[in-house]
Formats: structure tokens, C-alpha cells, sequence
């Protein structure tokens, strides 16, 4: 089945939200705006909208293969709250052997290794690695997959896991590999787009570099999940993160065009999750 980027039904989607969200508290003139807002989007004559894009689905390998030269330019909503409070957690940590596990561009291995770390950044995108490689140089990095890593049982200290298992449909096998390469008295960060993000957010969309969209699936994993696979592989969790949108709005996309309702409609609600636990 296609995939298309209905810009426009989008647009209303998030005016519906802020409404759903501040109909009883907000003021007469902001529900207003809402409303002839939706009016204007939905009239079907209206002029300079945005018309349905073509939006072509990949997989996470062939998705951040394309994805690599462009990751880092632009601003992300989740990213600003995660990195904080990935950077906390670590902040106090001894220096020992690490692991960024679906390292990508290797934003937490070049903080890991100026923490003093021995960095192994893995991740299955050989260019997303490329990038990583050349932002630190004295790290070590592997392709492969978060359900089966390339390394030795125990073997880390610390390892953080970023924004990544959103990606599968299931949580539970990366867990267990996480489990497996983490050293006994190590500690294990896990960070991911918050469920509510996934459910109303939906996919992880960028600008193809060949042109058109593409987006890489993400699914919804609840907190339920994670607390069964923490358990099931023998992990107790010391803390558990939830930190606020807290902005941008991504560039140049539809959201930029409807400010005040997408500010609305975001605010206040969780952008990401982040899991600290130790094994048991």
C-alpha cells in the first residue's frame, strides 16, 4: 500500500489536538484562531496549502544509510530533552569501558569519550558510522544489529542505548543483548521517543537526499514493555525519566506553519523516555 504525506489533514490533526487540549482552559480568542484555522485547511479551494507528498517507507538500515549526511544539521524536539538527562545519569560515573549501542553519528560516544571513557560505538548503518568514526577518532566501532551486538558477553561498564528501539517491533531481544554485553555492576541507560510521541507523532520522517520524503517506522512500546524485558532479563531499574517538550519545532515543516496551535498541542507533554537500570 503507498504512503502519503497528507500535509494538510496533518496540519489539522495538530489544530485538532491543541484544541483537545485547551478547549476548557483557553481563551475564547485562541479557539477561535483554532477554528478558522481548521475552517481554512479544510476548504478545499483555499490557496498556497500543502498538497499529499509521496512518502516512501525504509527500513532502519536502508532509512539512516540515507539519512547519515543530514542528521546532524537540523534541530530535534527529542534530542534537546535527551541528551540532558542522558548527560546527568553519566555525569558522576567512573571512567570505564563503554558502549553506544545504535551509536548513529556518535553524539553520546564523543561526550562518553571525553568523560574519559574507552568508547565501542555498534550500529548498523555503515555510513551513520562513518560520521560517528570521524567525530572520535580513539573510538572503536562495529556494524551490527541491537538484537544481536558483535561483542563478548560482559564486556562494558556502562552502555547507553539512544532513540533506537522505537525501531523494532519488540523490545524484549535488544534488551537481552544489552543485558548480555553489560559487566556485572555496570550500569545500562536505555533512551527512546516517548510512547505518546510514537502514537500521535507518528513516524520518523526526513528529505530523502535522491528526493521526496521517507520515513523509518516507529512503533509504540509503552512503559509496560520495558518493565517486562528489564525484568525478564534479570535488570532492576534505578530511575525512569520522562522530560517535557520543551521545542523546536521541526524546521521547515508543516508545524512551522501553525506555531501557536502546535505549541499547544505539544506542550507539556513527554518527548522522551529515559531508562536507567542495573543487573540484577
Amino acid at each position: 500500500m503507498p504512503h502519503r504525506a497528507r500535509m494538510r489533514e496533518l496540519m489539522m490533526g495538530i489544530e485538532g489536538l491543541a484544541l483537545l487540549r485547551t478547549a476548557i482552559d483557553a481563551d475564547d480568542e485562541f479557539v477561535a484562531a483554532r477554528v478558522a484555522e481548521m475552517r481554512h485547511l479544510a476548504d478545499p479551494d483555499a490557496d498556497g496549502l500543502p498538497v499529499p507528498k509521496e512518502l516512501t517507507e525504509l527500513d532502519a538500515a536502508a532509512g539512516y544509510a540515507a539519512w547519515a549526511g543530514g542528521y546532524d544539521s537540523l534541530p530535534n524536539f527529542v534530542i534537546a530533552v535527551e541528551e540532558p538527562a542522558v548527560r546527568s545519569l553519566t555525569a558522576t560515573l567512573p571512567a570505564g569501558r563503554a558502549l553506544d549501542a545504535a551509536c548513529g553519528t556518535g553524539r553520546h560516544a564523543v561526550h562518553l569519550a571525553a568523560r574519559g571513557h574507552e568508547v565501542t560505538g555498534v550500529d548498523q548503518s555503515p555510513e551513520m558510522l562513518a560520521h560517528a568514526a570521524g567525530k572520535v577518532p580513539g573510538a572503536r566501532f562495529e556494524t551490527g544489529t541491537l538484537e544481536k551486538l558483535p561483542l563478548p558477553d560482559e564486556s562494558f561498564d556502562l552502555v547507553v542505548c539512544a532513540l533506537a528501539l522505537s525501531h523494532l517491533p519488540s523490545v524484549a531481544p535488544a534488551v537481552g543483548e544489552l543485558r548480555r554485553v553489560l559487566a556485572p555492576g555496570g550500569r545500562l541507560i536505555v533512551t527512546d521517543i516517548h510512547p505518546v510521541i510514537a502514537l500521535l507523532h507518528g513516524q520518523a520522517l526526513f528529505k530523502h537526499p535522491a528526493g521526496g520524503l521517507a520515513f523509518v517506522r516507529n512503533h509504540v512500546h509503552w512503559a509496560s514493555d520495558y518493565l517486562t524485558a528489564f525484568r525478564a532479563h534479570g535488570l532492576d531499574v534505578r530511575s525512569c525519566q520522562e522530560p517535557l517538550f520543551a521545542g523546536p519545532l521541526p524546521p521547515g515543516g508543516y508545524e512551522e506553519r501553525i506555531p501557536d496551535a502546535a505549541q499547544a498541542a505539544w506542550q507539556g507533554t513527554p518527548s522522551a523516555i529515559v531508562w536507567e537500570a542495573v543487573p540484577r
